[in-house]
This record gives structure tokens, sequence and C-alpha cells, in this order.
């Protein structure tokens, strides 16, 4: 099966091509320009004609018009240029900075736009499985059949290569991990997403309730707790803007992309592995401990205040990872299913937008809301 990077195309536009100067041909869901083989087709180029924009495998398969060799499909295999999807709504990235305008209206029924840097439309293209061979010799970025952590660290590639691949979503089949460490250090890279309220919920209980005994009542503990709570959606947002998409700041050197590889590129590129979703527990002790010392260093006076905040916001990262999963893996109550497709919209569409995760607030605030259907009026 090819690469999952090509384009994908409605059956309208599949069918726009539909003559000598351009002619393309559907197996299934698989594109083929065949433009080029049109004069050498031993029965003549008519016979091409007659099926161009059409799906072909019946007429493959049909032994009394015409008998296909291998190198037929061989052929086929090289002018693979995209797959056919049902419409979708989409995003026109030109029009995402004019949204609060007067110039954009909503409309259900725009072209799916495929981005360019992702090469996708849909959600469902996040579940399309790669090729592993097929992909890494038409990108030489990553073998999905060895390990990746060394081969980002001695690939040589240069920032602007790396961000560009990174960003092109792949799919390990059957929905598993692909290899990271390939060692003893594979385990510490798998995080089930049911580790993370196991582990935080019950220090944050103790903490929540150790930090009673030095406020005046429940109604202070919950007040500081919501406060914490309230400060880690905008933590949230920072994180994930300007540290794990510093993507204009990262150092060009392959130090700097094997962390930004760790840290968030492995998601990016595989999004749908399920057990790299949320933050392993030691990830996460060393990003929390700075926060933990701000808390102190900021609530100086009443150390059971700055716990009750901490453990709010920590209460906050607990809801957020929870969410990040259940985006990506679960059918979701009404209320959450545009919060999916938004998020989903960040891997497929346009990962320079959409930081949000549990709500879109900070994104409004900040002027990076994604928006998933626009269309000039």
């Amino acid at each position: 099966m090819p690469s999952r990077t090509l384009p994908t195309l409605t059956q309208a536009e599949v069918e726009s091509h539909s003559s000598s100067k351009s002619c393309y041909v559907t197996i299934g869901a698989n594109v083929y320009d065949v433009t080029d083989f049109l004069e050498g087709h031993p029965g003549g180029p008519e016979l091409i004609l007659d099926w161009a924009g059409k799906d072909i495998t019946q007429i493959l398969k049909d032994q009394d018009s015409h008998t296909h060799s291998d190198s037929a499909y061989e052929i086929l295999e090289e002018s693979l240029v995209g797959f056919v999807v049902n419409e979708k709504i989409a995003v026109d990235h030109d029009l995402q900075k004019k949204v609060n305008g007067n110039d954009v209206q909503i409309n259900e029924k725009v072209t799916p736009f495929v981005h360019p840097r992702t090469g996708m439309s849909c959600e469902e293209d996040l579940s399309k499985d790669t090729d592993y061979d097929t992909d890494y010799k038409r990108h030489k970025f990553i073998d999905l059949n060895k390990p990746m952590l060394m081969q980002v660290w001695r690939g040589g590639f240069t920032k602007e290569f790396y961000l560009d691949q990174v960003h092109r979503p792949r799919h390990f089949k059957g929905g598993a991990s692909a290899p990271l460490f390939g060692n003893f250090l594979e385990p510490l890279s798998l995080t089930p997403w049911w580790v993370v309220p196991m582990v935080w919920l019950p220090p944050v209980a103790y903490g929540t309730y150790t930090s009673h005994e030095g406020l005046t009542g429940w109604t202070q503990v919950a007040t500081c707790f919501g406060f914490g709570l309230f400060l880690w959606s905008l933590v949230e947002y920072v994180l994930h803007r300007f540290l794990f998409h510093l993507d204009g700041y990262l150092p060009d050197n392959r130090v700097g992309i094997t962390l930004h590889f760790l840290l968030h590129g492995v998601h990016h590129y595989l999004p749908m592995d399920r057990y790299r979703l949320v933050m392993p527990p030691t990830l996460f002790v060393v990003l929390a401990t700075p926060f933990w010392k701000l808390a102190h260093a900021i609530f100086y006076w009443n150390w059971h205040m700055a716990t009750a905040v901490f453990c709010g916001g920590i209460f906050g990262y607990i809801c957020y990872d929870l969410t990040h999963y259940f985006l990506h893996h679960q059918n979701l109550p009404l209320w959450y299913k545009e919060l999916k497709k938004y998020h989903l919209a960040h891997h497929f569409l346009d990962y320079e937008l959409g930081f949000g995760v549990t709500s879109k607030f900070w994104d409004r605030i900040f002027g990076t809301e994604l928006v998933t259907v626009v269309k000039s009026s």
C-alpha cells in the first residue's frame, strides 16, 4: 500500500481529469494519473479514455475484454497520485485569519482542502495504514520497521526537512505502537491512559485534603483549587504552543531535533498511537517540578494555599491528558464531538493553529483558533 502522505481528492475532482491532457482512473480509493501511458497502451488510448475519471477495477478483471500483465499493475503503482474521499467539510487555509471579519461565512458544502504540508483533508486520513517500505523509499525520513529514535539522531536531517516530515502523519499498522528505543527503555515510552488518574489522583486528593489544615475552610480550598484549575488551562495552551511547537526556534542540530521528536514530534508523526497520547509519569515529574516551586514562590506566605492551587493545576492536567486520549480514540458525547473534530484538525489540517485541547478559550483570546468551515462572501 502506498504512502498516506499523498493528497486526497473528491470523486468530482477525479472525474475532471478525463481528457488526453490529464487522465485519472481509480481502483477503489487509489487514484492513478495514466496520462503518460495513453499512447503506450497496447489497445490504444481510446480504451483508457473511455474509463477516464472512473473506477477500472472490474475492467481490469474482465478476461474477455483484455488480459492485463503484471507490468500493467506495476505501471499503475508508479502512477499513484492520491486517494478518493467523500465530500468533506474542510479548511480554506488562506481564510483562517479572517474568521472574525465580515468577509467570511459558514458553508457546509465547500470543496475539501488538502493541506499542502500534511497531505490530508479529513480525520479518517489519520488512520490509514502506512506502507513502511514505500514511505521510506519516497521520503527518506524514518523506516517504521526499525526503532525511530536513533534514526532521528543519526539521520543528519536539516530542521526544515525534519519539521516538514514530522508533521506529515503516518499510521502504524493496526494501530499498534512503532518501536521508539528498540531496547529495555521501550516500556518507558508507552503509557496506557488509565495510568494518569491511577498515579496522580491520589496525590492530588491528599494534597487538597492537607491544604485544608492551613486555610479557613473548604470554601477557600475550593477557591484556590479552582484558581489552579483555571491557571492550568493557560499553562496547557502555553506549553502546547510555545514548547511543544517551538518549531521556528528549534535549533538546527540533531540534539534539538531529537529532543523535539521525543517531546512532541513523535505524537504528530504517529498521532493515533494510543500508548503515546498521555504523558509518561517520569516526564511529567520533570515538567511539574518547576511549577511546584513556582506556586510556593508566588504564595510564599501560605504553604497550604500554594499546595491547593498546585493540586488544582495537577487536576487540570489529569483532565487534559484524559481528554486528549478520548479525543483520539473514543466515541464521545455530543458536546465533545466538536472538540474532537477541532483537535484532530490540528493534526490533519493545520498544526500551527488550534493549540487548545480541553477548550478553544485561549485560542480565541490569542487569535490561534482553527476554523474548519469558511467561505468567502
